[in-house]
């Protein structure tokens, strides 16, 4: 055996042959000790997520507060923070949230609900085989347990992958199960922070999203459609575009929209990326542009998007129909799913819309627009100026009157 040479040194490359075989072992070395630190992520933060919920449950089970005093909850925390002086997560407060999400999530008349939506969650996670941009960043393989089950030892795989304070938020902001589970989801697709969490409560993201009308249930399985849905809003808030006049055409809008292209992309949603505007097609010598061409890296397809500044149409369908079948033989790659359609217009009536889609081969979700600034309407800077020195003069007159007294 080679004896560890022990005079001093400085480490570096040697003259060493390093061909194809050796770049493939220490690839997959790399690969093996980065799955080794997912798993243990996901291990540390499931464990850590069990003891949450059985204090939670012991909390509420033992009638701790009726069996020993209003006080035992801050007693407990004294108790557990003198003896574990270096952990976090022993406050009063979290305790009390510890109670709060096992209330929550325990009720009997959800649990049939609560174990359908996780199940579907965790198919969805195995098919669309998402990438976490959280440290956890890969799926684990893990038995769906019942979180709900007082002898559990396992947690679900989706309420493993979402860190305490996202879970701390979610169960007090939301007002159902389902709405709970949806934005579970958020997190672990988009590995939402806590505050793009907030943010995501403030936007009524759940209110919003999964809303728009389509034909996606028509053209792919019911969990892709559903993720589609998911990704897809029913109302896209344009209010970062300014143009000339209240009669701006299409393509004024198109300019406010791709001069601003990241509060378009921050709109549209996370996972998009922009592909290019007024994208040219030419098929029988003719030349035909799709205004804004998308890609999605989640959905992984592309999504091909027509902007109309009036009501909804027939024939906008069949358009983007077109375009749809265009994008998917001359820009989408082999393993690339199936393009999908994206029609935003100023308004729309629901059954005009789900009347068009009679006969389609292609996925397309309709949707509207609101909130587009009208220059003419937004005061010049001598108009404000002139406002500021009016303010500034009655602010004056009012100070006087109130010295006079």
């Amino acid at each position: 055996m080679e004896e560890i040479k022990s005079e001093p040194r400085i480490v570096k490359s040697h003259d060493v042959t390093l061909d194809a075989e050796y770049a493939e072992w220490i690839a997959e070395v790399k690969h093996r000790y980065r799955s080794a630190q997912v798993k243990a992520a996901v291990r540390v933060n499931s464990e850590k997520l069990l003891f949450n919920w059985q204090l939670g449950r012991d909390l509420v089970m033992k009638k701790a507060e009726e069996r020993w005093g209003n006080g035992v909850v801050e007693q407990v925390s004294l108790d557990l923070k003198r003896e574990f002086p270096n952990e976090d997560g022993f406050s009063t407060s979290n305790l009390w949230y510890m109670k709060k999400w096992y209330l929550f999530y325990s009720n009997d008349a959800d649990t049939e609900k609560l174990q359908r939506l996780v199940g579907e969650l965790q198919a969805s996670i195995n098919q669309e085989r998402i990438k976490l941009q959280r440290p956890i960043g890969e799926i684990v393989k893990q038995p769906v347990s019942e979180i709900w089950n007082t002898t559990s030892t396992n947690f679900p795989l989706p309420f493993a992958l979402v860190p305490w304070g996202q879970h701390i938020e979610i169960v007090s902001r939301s007002k159902s199960i389902e709405e709970a589970v949806f934005y579970i989801n958020q997190v672990i697709a988009n590995g939402l922070s806590r505050t793009a969490l907030v943010n995501c409560f403030k936007a009524c993201l759940y209110e919003t999203q999964g809303k728009i009308v389509n034909n996606f249930s028509e053209h792919m399985p019911e969990i892709r459609s559903k993720l589609v849905q998911e990704v897809l809003k029913e109302n896209y808030d344009f209010g970062f575009a300014t143009v000339d006049h209240k009669l701006y055409e299409e393509k004024e809008l198109e300019d406010a929209l791709t001069s601003d292209v990241t509060n378009l992309l921050l709109e549209m949603g996370t996972g998009f990326a922009f592909m290019g505007r007024q994208k040219e097609i030419i098929v029988g010598g003719r030349s035909r542009k799709i205004d804004l061409l998308f890609y999605h890296v989640r959905l992984r397809c592309y999504i091909a998007a027509e902007i109309k500044v009036k009501p909804f149409e027939p024939e906008f369908v069949g358009k983007l129909n077109y375009y749809v079948s265009a994008v998917d033989d001359l820009v989408k790659a082999p393993d690339d799913n199936p393009t999908i359609g994206l029609l935003i217009c100023s308004d729309m009536d629901k059954t005009e819309v789900q009347w068009s889609f009679r006969g389609l081969s292609t996925p397309i979700g309709v949707a509207t627009y609101n909130n587009v600034r009208i220059k003419d309407m937004l005061p010049t800077q001598e108009q404000l100026r002139e406002r500021m020195q009016l303010l500034q003069k009655e602010l004056r007159a009012t100070k006087r009157l109130l010295n006079k007294k």
